[in-house]
């Protein structure tokens, strides 16, 4: 989930944990570990795309970690804290919930997490955008109206658990929305006598209300959106996989990873002698039906020192764009 979200469960995770003893460091210290997992991102600078894209979201995004790492920072802070109330296992069990729970949630996003590294699984139940007003905004009043309270208060507690029994049905009530717009993705298939190897389904972003799902038809896959105001049969565009455009570049070592980064959910594409390796995960970069740059590719440049990638940038041009059809469409076809 985007950082603020990740902040406020920390914080809120913090306060259950630690509240009635230390007051609003609990909130502190726990907004500090819900961040520290992202800290991931910070491997762009120092390795090349693909590794980049590798780390994201695997180690520091581990059961692992949290275990390892919690009594480093809880031994730290309660060298800062000494004259608290709180011991070094007080502040190294918050610090364990505040890490774990940032991946736990990750793991209901399309990038998942390697929760349990160093095995290779990745959770992604794929059920919740990485930014979803619904789920931070109620969450974040009600850690707000906890904060305002002394540390002793009834209803410092009570505001606390009522943010994260709020967020946590809702996050749940996703998963049964997941399960709904899949079914109506399957009758479409059928309807429209398609047949498919794979369906896989996630929310469009911002919401979960539209949904968007790729399927698997063989040479080509086809990508279609369902609201749950939608009166009209959901239309698949096609998307070639073309394959067979990487060439020898097929068993090169990198494009071996992205492949196996993106599940087997890739196209390419050739444009002006440039090759391009996209990710379906993430859909298109619009609505548009003739859309057919997507969210994450990579341009493959072959160099005497071996095949060089690099991630597409992405401009607020076009998420303004995608906003504004986004709102449109969800309110049917």
């Amino acid at each position: 989930m985007d950082s603020l979200t990740q902040i406020v469960l920390g914080a809120a995770v913090g306060e259950a944990v630690l509240g009635k003893k230390v007051g609003n460091k609990a909130m502190l210290y726990g907004a500090i570990a819900g961040t520290i997992p992202d800290l991931d991102v910070m491997a762009r600078f120092f390795f090349d795309t693909v590794t980049a894209t590798e780390i994201h979201r695997g180690f520091s995004h581990s059961i692992f970690f949290s275990i390892l790492f919690a009594p480093i920072f809880g031994w730290l802070i309660s060298k800062i804290e000494r004259k608290g109330p709180a011991s070094f296992r007080d502040w190294s069990w918050l610090m364990f919930w505040g890490l774990f729970t940032h991946p736990v949630l990750d793991a209901f996003t399309t990038w998942g997490t390697q929760l349990f590294w160093p095995f290779e699984m990745r959770l992604a139940f794929q059920n919740i955008f990485v930014i979803d007003p619904l789920y931070t905004l109620p969450f974040i009043v009600f850690l707000i109206m906890a904060m305002r309270q002394k540390k002793t208060s009834p209803k410092r507690k009570r505001y606390n658990w009522l943010g994260l029994t709020v967020s946590t049905a809702y996050l749940v009530t996703t998963l049964i929305l997941k399960w709904v717009a899949y079914r109506q993705f399957s009758y479409s298939l059928e309807a429209q006598g398609i047949a498919y190897e794979k369906l896989d389904t996630r929310p469009t972003p911002f919401n979960t209300i539209l949904w968007s799902a790729n399927v698997d038809a063989g040479d080509a896959y086809l990508i279609g959106e369902y609201s749950f105001f939608d009166t009209k049969e959901i239309v698949f565009r096609s998307y070639a996989k073309n394959h067979q455009l990487l060439g020898d570049l097929r068993s090169d070592e990198k494009i071996e990873r992205l492949i196996k980064v993106t599940e087997g959910w890739y196209t390419i594409n050739k444009k002006e002698d440039r090759l391009y390796f996209n990710d379906l995960r993430f859909g298109l970069i619009s609505l548009d039906p003739k859309e057919s740059r997507f969210a994450f590719t990579y341009e493959l440049i072959p160099t005497d020192k071996g095949l060089s990638v690099y991630e597409k940038p992405k401009y607020r041009k076009d998420a303004k764009r995608l906003l504004g059809a986004l709102w449109l469409r969800i309110w049917g076809n």
